[in-house]
């Protein structure tokens, strides 16, 4: 009995080793959470990619969404709305989850196959016009990477007197000198007010770096 459990355990190391070759050789990565698998096929690379998106990064990218099981596409967006390409956050919900996992170590100008199981896709839901359960395969194209709304550069940019903690006036000046257009101060101090009472921790009445960096983008 006891020799029959080391040998299965022998074969299914071989199997994950196999499995990990596989990724690794054939043009395809890997990527696991809980069992479930993205897989990702790197379909154009270019020469120069010393710049990898990771989480917290502002991405810009072109995707096109289609159904596994019968190939028909249900998103372009390059004839959606204005046919534009999409600025989000990684890894902070604000596409699936397989795709958060998909775009990660990408690099501007990089095409990628991203195919994503219903449990990291749309779920046994679905999502119109997604059906319940369905595998899907985005084709993505990623034109742009910027560092994060919430990265430590930002945070050094508005803290003025270098104090490491940033007051609500050195963040309401920043926000009026980004945002390129007209706007009533009230706004801005709207604005700045939510920014504090979702992450003034400590409601001290300043955020440090720990608080504002809360994407976790950067070592502090």
């Amino acid at each position: 009995m006891h020799i029959t459990g080391v040998f299965l355990q022998y074969i299914i190391l071989h199997w994950v080793l196999y499995l990990q070759f596989f990724c690794c050789f054939s043009g395809f990565i890997c990527a696991d959470v809980s069992g479930d698998s993205v897989q990702i096929q790197v379909v154009f690379k270019p020469e120069n990619c010393s710049q990898k998106s990771k989480r917290g990064d502002l991405l810009n990218a072109h995707y096109d969404g289609f159904l596994q099981q019968d190939g028909s596409q249900f998103y372009c967006s390059r004839s959606a709305k204005r046919g534009e390409p999409h600025w989000f956050v990684l890894g902070v919900g604000e596409v699936i989850k397989g795709l958060d996992l998909g775009l990660k170590d990408m690099c501007p100008g990089e095409k990628r196959k991203i195919t994503v199981p219903p449990s990291l896709a749309f779920g046994a839901q679905g999502k119109h016009p997604v059906p319940p359960n369905s595998t899907v395969i985005f084709e993505v194209e990623l034109l742009h990477i910027r560092r994060g709304p919430r990265s430590i550069e930002a945070f050094k940019e508005m803290d003025l007197n270098s104090d490491q903690t940033l007051t609500k006036d050195e963040h309401l000046k920043m926000e009026a000198k980004n945002l390129k257009v007209q706007k009533e101060e009230s706004y801005f101090e709207d604005v700045v007010k939510d920014v504090f009472r979702r992450n003034d921790k400590d409601s001290d009445g300043t955020l440090s770096i720990k608080e504002y960096n809360v994407y976790e983008h950067d070592e502090l």
